[in-house]
C-alpha cells in the first residue's frame, strides 16, 4: 500500500501555489471586468461636439451701439444686443409697468448696454422678430414673435401676446470688455 501522507514541505508548497493562483486569477478577472467596462462607462461620457458647444464666446467689439447679433450655443439662438441709452431708459421705466412676469431691467444685464438673452419664444418656442432694423419689434420695441403675437420689451420681457415667461438670460460672464462667454 502507498503511503498517502505528505510531507510538511509539500504541503508549504502546495499551500504555496495554491495562494498563487488565486491571486493571479482574481487578477486576470479584474483587468478582464476593467478591460470590459471601461467601453462601456466612457460611452456615457459627452461627446467632443457636445463638449464644443458648452461655451461659446463672442467678440463684441464689432457690434455697434443699437445694434444685435444671433449666435448659436448649445442649437439655441442667442441675442447679443447693444442696446442705445433710450432703449435702456425705456427698459428702467418699464420695471414699475404691469409685468406678467416681474424682473427688473438689471437683474437681466449685468452691464446696462448690453442685453444676451435666449431668442426663443417662452410660449411655443419660436424665433421672435427684432434682431434686425427692419423687423417689426412689436409694441414695446423690443421683439415680435408673429407666430402668436407676443410682444417683448426692450429688456425681453413679456408684455402683451400668450407667452407666459420672459425670455430667458443665460449663464454668461464677461471675459474682458469686449468679450463674453454663454455658458
Amino acid at each position: 500500500m502507498a503511503d498517502t501522507t505528505q510531507s510538511p514541505e509539500s504541503s508549504e508548497v502546495d499551500e504555496d501555489r495554491r495562494d498563487f493562483l488565486i491571486y493571479a486569477t482574481a487578477a486576470v478577472a479584474a483587468t478582464g471586468a476593467a478591460a470590459f467596462a471601461w467601453p462601456l462607462v466612457d460611452s456615457m461620457n459627452p461627446s467632443a461636439e457636445v463638449l464644443a458647444l458648452s461655451t461659446t464666446e463672442v467678440d463684441l467689439s464689432s457690434i455697434e451701439e443699437g445694434q444685435s447679433i444671433t449666435v448659436v450655443w448649445r442649437g439655441k439662438p442667442v441675442f447679443v444686443r447693444r442696446r442705445t441709452k433710450a432703449e435702456i431708459d425705456a427698459a428702467v421705466k418699464d420695471d414699475t409697468a404691469d409685468l406678467r412676469q416681474k424682473e427688473n431691467d438689471a437683474d437681466r444685464t449685468q452691464k446696462p448696454e448690453w442685453l444676451i438673452m435666449i431668442g426663443i419664444c417662452t410660449h411655443l418656442g419660436c424665433i421672435p422678430l427684432g434682431q434686425k432694423s427692419v423687423e417689426p419689434k412689436g409694441e414695446f420695441g423690443g421683439w415680435f414673435c408673429p407666430c402668436h403675437g407676443s410682444h417683448y420689451d426692450t429688456s425681453g420681457r413679456i408684455r402683451k401676446g400668450p407667452a407666459p415667461f420672459n425670455l430667458e438670460v443665460p449663464l454668461y460672464e464677461f471675459l474682458d470688455d469686449k468679450t463674453i462667454r454663454i455658458g
